[in-house]
């Protein structure tokens, strides 16, 4: 889909959608509309016993006189002093489903000044912008037998607002924002027997492009520094693994960067210890970690991000075979710590386990942050709605929580210590890949810090927010893209 900006004139030919309180009078815009119709607009309101001007309805006027503008939406904003950046990209969500609804190839949002006095013209016509971009995605590669009417037709939408240069200027990090997450929304996406180890990296590689730097260690590489760990995850499957590193150098030379890990278990069947079959096509986007780490490196060329970061994704396959690991076999890390494997579906912390290690070993970061569907139990603790959050740092902790109430991506801290700790001892090796029942994302996050060092580390366990099997405000039910907008507003603040 398409978004342009134009010149705030009304009215418009075509499909139109204006923005109206709850609690206050029409912005100048809308009230030009209702003159030009003969106050049909606002008697049509006014006569809605549905339509309050309540945040997110919707009221759809087919036609009015003397309005050339046809449909017209009003989408409602509720009361004008809560309105703000969020409400203005709900707004602009909300704005993109009407059109696509109503089965128009293009249509026009009015992005008035007056819908935000706190925000600048330009802020808001960008914000009603990423809202409709993100809410318009679609990953329909696969659809070859759909109806036309099922085919969606809204190809474009314009922005209207006073200053056009100005807005496009405001919409460049929010066009850089959303090309990554639609990045990582399409890698979640695709099926594992599309995207395997290998073809993770061979789609990555156009990013080279855009001034990232990307090295890859192949299974012997990996062999050769130990990392036992995620070798023996991915050595029940006929895909190889990889691990692939991509390097963002736009801070000042010499500085330590901020590393960032990603989980990306590019299909996980359990292996030995294998899943239930009932909802195991789903472990196509165990890998969301590593996208979202991909997404936000994309992001952050594209802005030309004045940090320096390396973003480090451990690719492997988890499979049953009979070269699979065991329940019970014992690994060695790149670490040399020993690793009895209690479950082999337990599989994610021990690909992290050596990423971890050699990120903080090799580059030497003066912080790490990973990404990772991690655990079932986070989703029994926290749903959907927010990611789990762990930490040996309570400042790292507290930027990246102010982070998720910014960006809207919500983080959700948890406890960790040594009780929590001892549950993943083991009687034959320095500990245990997976505890009893209890505390099962804490344990996995207990685990995950033995390989980090004195590095102040934060793990984010995604498992509930990386996919929706429901629409959400700025995002169709799928992949989320979740954890690459999070990071990019927390390493922008991290600027100021």
């Amino acid at each position: 889909m398409k978004i342009t900006f134009e010149k705030l004139e009304l009215p418009v030919c075509g499909a139109l959608v204006l923005g109206v309180f709850e609690d206050s009078d029409p912005v100048p815009e809308v009230r030009a509309v209702d003159e030009a119709s003969g106050g049909a607009l606002s008697n049509i309101i006014s006569s809605s016993r549905a339509f309050t001007g309540r945040n997110g309805q919707v009221l759809c006027v087919p036609l009015l006189p003397g309005v050339q503008a046809a449909p017209v939406y009003v989408i409602g904003l509720g009361k004008a002093a809560d309105v703000d950046g969020k409400t203005i990209e709900a707004f602009g969500a909300k704005a993109q489903t009407a059109l696509a609804s109503g089965m128009v190839a293009s249509g026009s949002i009015c992005a008035a000044p007056g819908l935000c006095p706190r925000m600048t013209p330009d802020a808001i016509a960008a914000h009603v912008a990423f809202g409709a971009n993100l809410r318009g995605y679609a990953f329909d590669k696969y659809h070859t037998t759909r109806k036309p009417e099922d085919i969606p037709a809204l190809l474009s939408i314009s922005v209207l607002t006073p200053d056009t240069c100005a807005a496009r200027t405001a919409w460049e990090p929010f066009d850089a924002l959303s090309r990554g997450i639609f990045l990582t929304r399409n890698l979640v996406s695709e099926p594992a027997n599309v995207l395997s180890p290998e073809a993770f990296v061979e789609r990555c590689s156009i990013l080279s492009e855009f001034g990232l730097d990307i090295e890859v260690l192949d299974e012997d590489k990996m062999q050769e520094l130990g990392m036992c760990a995620l070798l023996g995850v991915a050595q029940g499957s006929v895909r190889k693994p990889r691990l692939m590193i991509l390097s963002w150098k736009g801070g000042k030379s010499g500085d330590a960067p901020t590393a960032i890990v990603g989980k990306g278990v590019c299909f996980d069947s359990g292996g030995i210890s294998i899943k239930p079959a009932a909802g195991m096509e789903d472990m196509k986007w165990d890998m969301a970690g590593a996208a979202a780490v991909v997404g936000l490196m994309k992001t952050l060329a594209l802005r030309k991000a004045p940090v320096n970061v390396v973003g480090l994704c451990g690719l492997v396959e988890n499979m049953p075979g009979g070269a699979a690991q065991r329940p019970g076999d014992v690994v060695t890390s790149m670490s040399g710590q020993t690793i009895e494997v209690i479950n082999t579906d337990a599989e994610g912390r021990l690909v992290l386990a050596d990423v971890l290690y050699y990120a903080n070993t090799r580059y030497k970061p003066k912080r790490i942050v990973d990404l990772a569907t991690l655990t079932g139990a986070i989703l029994i603790s926290l749903g959907s709605e927010m990611a789990g959050l762990f930490s040996n740092s309570d400042e790292l902790c507290a930027s990246l929580m102010r982070a998720g109430e910014a960006s809207d991506e919500h983080l959700w801290r948890l406890p960790m210590n040594e009780a929590y700790d001892a549950m993943i001892n083991s009687d034959i090796a320095d500990m245990k890949n997976a505890g009893n029942r209890e505390a099962g994302s804490i344990t996995a996050a207990q685990f995950l810090k033995r390989f980090v060092g004195d590095t102040p580390w934060a793990h984010i366990d995604i498992a509930g927010t990386a996919w929706s099997k429901k629409d959400r405000t700025l995002a169709p039910k799928g992949g989320s893209g979740y954890g690459v907008r999070l990071l990019d507003t927390w390493l922008r603040e991290d600027q100021s």
